[in-house]
């Protein structure tokens, strides 16, 4: 690794005997120029069926060294303080940002494959009581490809109010049902998100 944290000598396009993925390629890219270390940033996710959560730790790996994968519970106000950006996300649930009713019909599913992770505050209540900061912000959601409406939306309005305006349009990751799993190919899609994020940071 280069001074700082750049991964100038990392800059490769196999990984063994294996093809880097389009996501490893673009965030080795990004931190092979210098974008992703220095950057406090953070990614606060809700998952009930631990899809979100894998969409949010591939973007923390795009985002660069120092970038934090972290659940509703784990951002407190000591994590968010100070923090240059924050990316948050969620499943879609009922065609938008879920509610503490949906919470409660998420628990009582009968049909999931597995219980659910319903432990966290959902990400509408991490919102509402986000500290008023100062830095720059991002949404995703994860969906099922034919849903009318989104989360993405909200979020981004929220994290506005709270101080930290819109980095770059929100991204949508595609799930293959209402439990999952991800599309092949969307945790690739994460990192280089999470890369272009890093890259927009920087301008």
């Amino acid at each position: 690794m280069a001074a700082g944290g750049q991964y100038r000598e990392g800059l490769r396009f196999s990984r063994g005997d294996r093809p880097l993925a389009r996501g490893h390629l673009a965030l080795t890219t990004a931190w092979a120029w210098g974008y992703g270390p220095g950057m406090n940033a953070i990614v606060v996710y809700e998952s009930h069926w631990g899809n979100t959560e894998a969409v949010a730790r591939a973007i923390a790996e795009g985002l660069g060294p120092g970038a934090r994968a972290l659940n509703t519970d784990e951002a407190g106000r000591s994590a968010v303080r100070g923090v240059e950006l924050i990316v948050a996300g969620a499943p879609v649930i009922a065609f938008r940002l879920s509610t503490e009713w949906m919470k409660t019909q998420i628990e009582g599913d009968a049909k999931a494959p597995r219980p659910p992770d319903v432990s966290h505050p959902l990400l509408r209540s991490w919102l509402e009581g986000l500290p008023a900061g100062q830095g720059r912000s991002a949404a995703f959601e994860t969906r099922i490809w034919w849903s009318p409406r989104g989360a993405i939306g909200d979020i981004e309005r929220r994290l506005k109010r709270a101080g930290y305006p819109r980095l770059a349009k929100g991204e949508r990751f595609l799930v293959e049902g209402a439990y999952g799993p991800l599309k092949e190919g969307e945790l690739d899609r994460a990192r280089a998100w999470g890369a272009e994020l890093t890259r927009a940071w920087t301008r």
